[in-house]
C-alpha cells in the first residue's frame, strides 16, 4: 500500500511516494506559491505527477499552522495567507483521493515515532529546533492533538514571565530561548560583550549577526564563546523538558531541526539541565534523549503514514 506525503513549507513544497516501511520511492520539490489557490493547484499537480500509474491509497499533507479538531481547516498559518482555510476539502476536490491534513511538527514527530529515533517506544516527545521551536507528543501510541486540534505547541510554553517578545503575540515563549534564532541571538550578545574570547566578535557582521556557517566552524573548533551560546540554548531546552516530563511523562525526547545537528554538544548540557529541572529527580524514572534520524523527510514520511492509517 503506497501513500503520498506532501510537506508544505514557507519556501518549498516537498512531496513523495511512501511505502509501508517509511521509504520514499519517488519525490518532487517545487517553490511554494504565495497565493493560497495557486498553492492548492501546485499540491494537486505534484500529487498527479507522483501518482502516474501507481496504485495510491491516500494523500497526507503537512503544513505549519493551527489545524482544527476535525483536521480539515487551517485556522491560522504563520507563513502562508491562510485563515479558516478549508484546505482538506479543497485538496480532495482537486485530487480526487482522501486527504489527511496535519500540522507539520506533528507529522515530523509521528514520522520519527514510526520509523526513526522513536520507533521502539510508546510515549515520545519530539522537539524541533529550527528558526522557531516545534513540538509533537505521542502518548500511548497516539498523536496528541488536543480538544481544539492545536495541542503540542511546545515552543509556545511560557518559559520566562515578561520575557522576550514572540511572534505568536506573547512574551517569554520557549522558542525565544531554545531555537536557531535564539542561538544566533546568544552568540551576538556574547560577541558584543567581549566575554569568552574574540572568536565570535571576529566573525560578527557589521549588522551584529554571527553567520550560521561561521558559528558552526567555531563550535567545531571548540571556541569558548560559541560553546557558551550552545550551552545557554541547551540549558533552556533541558529545563523546559523537565516541565514537559511532569505533564507528559515520555520515555524519550527526540530533538530534531537544524540545531540538532550539534549532536552530543547539544544533548549533553540538555540532559544536565533536565536533571536539575525534573520534579523528584533521583526518585523517579527519567527519559532518554536522542537526535532525530529522518532529517527533513520526517514530516513527509509521517503525514503519508498518518494518511494511510486514517482511511
Amino acid at each position: 500500500m503506497l501513500n503520498v506525503g506532501i510537506d508544505i513549507g514557507g519556501t518549498k513544497i516537498a512531496g513523495g511516494i511512501v511505502d509501508p516501511d517509511g521509504a520514499i520511492l519517488d519525490r518532487r520539490r517545487v517553490p511554494t506559491p504565495s497565493d493560497p489557490q495557486a498553492l492548492a493547484d501546485a499540491v494537486a499537480a505534484m500529487v498527479a505527477d507522483l501518482v502516474t500509474d501507481r496504485v495510491v491509497h491516500a494523500v497526507g499533507v503537512a503544513a505549519a499552522g493551527f489545524i482544527d479538531a476535525s483536521r480539515s481547516v487551517i485556522l491560522h498559518a504563520p507563513n502562508i495567507d491562510w485563515t479558516d482555510e478549508p484546505l482538506r476539502d479543497e485538496l480532495e476536490r482537486r485530487i480526487g483521493r482522501p486527504v489527511t491534513l496535519e500540522n507539520d511538527a506533528n507529522a515530523a514527530g509521528w514520522g520519527e515515532y514510526r520509523f526513526g529515533a522513536g520507533r521502539e517506544v510508546r510515549d515520545m516527545v519530539m522537539i524541533t529546533l529550527g528558526t522557531g521551536v516545534g513540538g509533537a507528543a505521542i502518548i500511548d501510541g497516539e498523536l496528541l492533538v488536543g480538544g481544539n486540534g492545536i495541542g503540542g505547541e511546545l515552543g509556545h510554553i511560557r518559559f520566562e514571565r515578561g520575557g522576550r517578545p514572540c511572534g505568536c503575540g506573547q512574551n517569554g515563549c520557549l522558542e525565544q530561548y531554545a531555537s536557531g534564532r535564539a542561538l544566533q541571538r546568544e552568540a551576538a550578545e556574547i560577541a558584543a560583550s567581549g566575554a569568552f574570547g574574540a572568536g565570535l566578535a571576529e566573525v560578527r557582521t557589521a549588522e551584529g549577526i554571527v553567520p550560521a556557517a561561521a558559528m558552526e566552524a567555531l563550535i567545531a573548533a571548540g571556541d569558548a564563546g560559541a560553546l557558551e551560546a550552545v550551552h545557554r540554548v541547551a540549558t533552556a531546552l533541558g529545563e523546559a523538558c523537565g516541565g514537559f516530563q511532569a505533564v507528559l511523562d515520555p520515555g524519550l525526547f527526540v530533538i530534531g531541526g537544524g540545531v540538532a545537528d550539534l549532536g552530543e554538544r547539544l544533548l549533553s548540557p540538555v540532559r544536565e539541565a533536565y536533571a536539575t529541572a525534573l520534579p523528584g529527580y533521583g526518585e523517579r524514572p527519567i527519559a532518554s534523549f536522542a537526535i532525530a534520524t529522518l532529517g527533513n523527510d520526517a514530516g513527509l514520511i509521517g503525514v503519508a503514514d498518518l494518511a494511510g492509517g486514517r482511511v
